[in-house]
């Protein structure tokens, strides 16, 4: 098993401009980055909408997924950060819909702000590779 950490790398990376690696792959495992409502072009998707932010976060983690020879099925542990715990129900949902039993193990938080004052949820996953 290789041990030496390697850098997962996306074309065009959102992350870049905040120097912030997309992810690693270390061993057998992968380590993203926290994933937020940042399109391609760094531009915020759908400002003071959670649902659109949710999309957008779960399609960012597919992306680096893909880019590491991984899929959301091989998720085992998933952090999520929210703005507003009142979007909990929305969370649940949505594990339902991207993620398949037995799920992943997960944390949830309220935190008061995020990276970007637009954000309203960010998420980082630990996931087999």
């Amino acid at each position: 098993m290789n041990e030496t950490p390697i850098p997962i790398t996306i074309d065009p990376d959102p992350l870049a401009p905040y120097a912030i690696c997309p992810g690693w792959k270390v061993g057998g495992l992968i380590f993203l980055s926290g994933q937020a409502s940042i399109a391609e072009d760094g531009s915020i998707v759908g400002e003071n909408d959670f649902d659109l932010q949710l999309g957008q976060t779960m399609a960012n983690i597919e992306r680096v997924l893909e880019a590491a020879g991984s899929d959301m099925s091989k998720i085992v542990k998933v952090t999520i950060y929210l703005k507003d715990m009142a979007n909990f129900p929305k969370i649940v949902e949505a594990r339902k819909e991207h993620f398949t039993p037995p799920y992943p193990a997960d944390t949830i938080v309220e935190v008061s702000s995020l990276a970007l004052p637009e954000l309203l949820v960010e998420i980082d996953v630990v996931a087999a590779g």
